[in-house]
This record gives structure tokens, sequence and C-alpha cells, in this order.
């Protein structure tokens, strides 16, 4: 029984342990950090990067020496017959002597050397491929980008969630211990039954709000779970508390920081693609020129009407060959000027796409900062709101008990307060995601991939 009781007491610990151990606890930073090494688009964007490197390495491979090697063995089942006159064997002229040529097997080795000497596109094809990895680095900062606003935003209405849910609990206490109350002074006569049906009516609201809010905590943790890539059912506890996020969030500036529009990822993604519509035009112009590519080959022979390939004596026949082959393109019917053109087109419209992205950001800067600023504004009035309202219903609190205000006048300055409470506790979520909107249009997090 005591080993028995040593046993499950060990199981019941491991158990503990590993739970424990797969629990997570993070404050906001801990989260970003987090999400952007585990959260699955990241992952991707990535390995996009490491895509971008190979189809470098391909591109750059093209010139280089290629190497090919080529082994045939054939068995002539059945040899072809070929006639010849009759007069060289000495037979009589008119008719033909059937002749067959060579053995009935043979079996040959050849290794050749490709090298490409000139070719425009490969230049251009190298420059491109350069732009592409730009260009998939761009593509992951700004899905580390996204991934932080996400985490961010996630982060925050969880802790919301939770916020709503502790004063809606609260909220309904305060108003079971009014209703008990009131109902005991209606059963004395000293009130009328409006009063208790009142307050019921608040609790009943109350009651299904907080219902609501329990029920979006449990959606807005899964949701945060999987912004960091973990398992939706997964524990996760939340060190920072809504108000301390609000605080830290509120940095005036940074509406003083000035775009600089080269580090913002969207204008350098589309400056990425007007340099690769650009390298498309060159391509095609590039096409007009010959290309120049040299090669040489070794090979081996050998012939039998038995298979005696592998045997010491088999004789094998060497053969090299030197090479050049110059590709002169000379005439195309205007389709490859029709072609560059076309080219030519689409880069002045990624051009147009590159202005107007300019524009687009700065309009976009503009309003972060005004909603940023409207949001610490915001924020600063939810909470003389709230104060204001918690003296009003706390007055009407007492005035309804001394029977100098009715049960309508408590309900409406109680609604007022619980209004004001959701209102303040969304500013400080409105805080934290102005800034994160923000810190994203002027880079400063600088998620580059190192």
């Amino acid at each position: 029984m005591i080993k028995k009781g040593v046993i499950l007491s060990f199981i019941l610990l491991s158990t503990l342990g590993y739970t424990q151990q797969n629990n997570y606890s993070f404050n906001l930073e801990e989260a970003i950090s987090f999400a952007i090494d585990s959260n699955y688009t990241a992952i991707n964007a990535r390995r996009d990067i490491a895509k971008a490197l190979k189809q470098k390495w391909e591109a750059t491979a093209t010139g280089l020496p290629q190497i090919d090697g080529k082994i045939t063995y054939n068995n002539n089942l059945k040899q072809p017959i070929t006639l010849l006159p009759a007069e060289i064997t000495g037979g009589p002229s008119g008719t033909f002597v059937p002749v067959t040529f060579g053995t009935k097997q043979n079996a040959s080795a050849t290794a050749t050397l490709n090298q490409l000497i000139f070719d425009g596109s490969y230049l251009v094809g190298l420059k491109a491929a350069k732009t592409f990895l730009r260009y998939s680095a761009n593509i992951s900062e700004k899905t580390n980008l996204q991934v932080r606003m996400g985490v961010i935003n996630a982060y925050g209405s969880v802790v919301l969630s939770d916020e709503l849910v502790d004063i809606f609990e609260k909220n309904k206490v305060n108003l079971e211990k009014n209703l008990f109350e009131t109902r005991k002074i209606y059963e004395n006569g000293l009130t009328e039954e409006e009063s208790v049906e009142q307050l019921e009516i608040t609790l009943l609201d109350i009651d299904t709000q907080l219902n609501n809010a329990k029920r979006s905590s449990v959606i807005a943790q899964q949701m945060f779970n999987i912004a960091l890539g973990i398992d939706v059912d997964q524990t996760v506890i939340f060190e920072d508390s809504l108000d301390d996020l609000a605080v830290q969030n509120i940095s005036l500036s940074l509406l003083n920081n000035a775009l600089n529009i080269e580090e913002n990822v969207d204008y350098r993604i589309a400056q990425n693609f007007a340099e690769q519509r650009e390298l498309e035009m060159k391509l095609e112009k590039s096409k007009a020129m010959p290309n120049l590519s040299a090669f040489v080959n070794y090979g081996t022979a050998a012939n039998s009407d038995d298979f005696s390939f592998f045997d010491s004596e088999q004789i094998w026949y060497q053969s090299s060959l030197l090479g050049l082959s110059l590709n002169v393109p000379l005439f195309s019917s205007g389709m490859r000027s029709a072609k560059t053109q076309r080219a030519k087109i689409a880069m002045e419209q990624a051009e147009t796409q590159l202005e107007e992205t300019i524009q687009n950001i700065a309009l976009e800067a503009n309003t972060a900062k005004s909603n940023y600023q409207f949001a610490i504004e915001n924020y600063e009035n939810s909470k003389k709101n709230i104060a204001l309202a918690e003296r009003i219903e706390n007055k009407n609190q007492i005035k309804f008990t001394e029977g100098l205000a009715t049960s309508f006048d408590l309900r409406q300055a109680q609604t007022q307060l619980y209004t004001s409470q959701q209102q303040y506790f969304q500013s400080m979520l409105d805080v934290i995601n102005a800034k994160a909107n923000l810190e994203t249009v002027l880079n400063t997090p600088e998620l580059r991939n190192k």
C-alpha cells in the first residue's frame, strides 16, 4: 500500500509538473517576441526568404559550368539490312546483295561541359533574383509588423474582457445587495413595488452583460493563442493589466516623430515592385542581343556481337569535341518589340503606383497621429467621466435610501455609471491599438530580418 501511494504521488506530481511546464505566462513585450518566432504566418514568411535565397542561387548557377553525363546501350534485336549493288561482289548487274553493317550490340558513355559565355538575359536575371530577395525580406518584415499589431490587439482584448468580467461581477454583487434591501423595505410597506422592479431590470441587464463578457473573454484568449501560434485551448497567464498598458502606451513625443518614407515597409515593397517591372523591360530588350556559349565533350564507345562490354579485352574507342554556339536573333515580325513596349507600360504603371503609395502613406501617417491623439484625449476624458459617474451614482444611491430619489433616477444613474465604465476600459484599449498603428506606419519597432 505504501509503495502504491508513493507511485501514485509521483505520477500526480509528474503530471502537475508537466502541466505547469506547458502553461505560458507573458507580459505584452514577451508575447510579441514569442509570436514573431512562432506565429504561423511569420514562419511561412521566413520560409519565403529561404526560397528566395535558393532562387537567387538558381539564377546564378545558370551562368556557371554545367556538366551532363549520358550512357547509352543498344541491342539490335533485328539488325537493319542494306542492299548493295551485286557488281561490287562480282554478281550479275541489276541485282543486289543484302549486307548487315555494324555489330549487334553497342554501348557509349559521354560527358559534356557547357559554359555560358555571354547572355544579356542572364545578367538581368541575376539582378531580378536580388530584387526578389529584398522583396521577400520586406514582405517578411510587413508580416512581423502585422503579427505585432495582432498580438497587441489580442492581448488588449483579453485583459479588457477580464476587466469587464470583474467590474460586472462587482456591479452584480452591489445590485443584488441593493435589491435585497429594497425588497425588505417594500415588504415593510416603506417603498413602492416599482423600486424593486427597476432594480430587477438593471440586475438582468448586468447579468446578461456579464455572461457575454465571459464568452468574449474565452474567444479573445483563443484568438490570442492563434496569434502566438499555440494551441487554442492552451492556458495563458497575462501579466500586464489594462491600466498599466494604457499608461505605458501614452507617449506624446511619438506625435512629433517625422515620417521617414524610406523606412515605411509598404513604400519599400512598392519600390521593389517598380524595380521588378523595370528589370522585366530590360529582360525583353536583352532578348534582341546575341548569346554565346561553348561546350566540350568526351566520349567512349564499344561495339560487340555479344554483351562483352565489361570484359578486359573489350576495345573502347575514344572521341572528344570542342565547339562554340552563337545565337543571333534577326527578325521576329515585331514580336520582341511588342513585348518590350508592353513591359515598358507595366513599368510605368508600377512607377505610378509607387507615387500613389507615397501619398497614401503620408495620409496614413497623419491619420494615425490624429487617431492616437484622439485616443489619448478620449482616455483622459473617460477617466474623468467615470469619476463623475461614480459620484452621481453614489449620491443617487444615498437619496434613494433616504427616499429623496425615485428608483428610476437610481437606475438612470447606475446605467450611466456602467456605460462610463465600459467606455473607460475601451478607451484604454483604443490608446494601445492607436499607438501600435502609428508605430507600424512610422516603423519604429524595426522588425527587420537581420
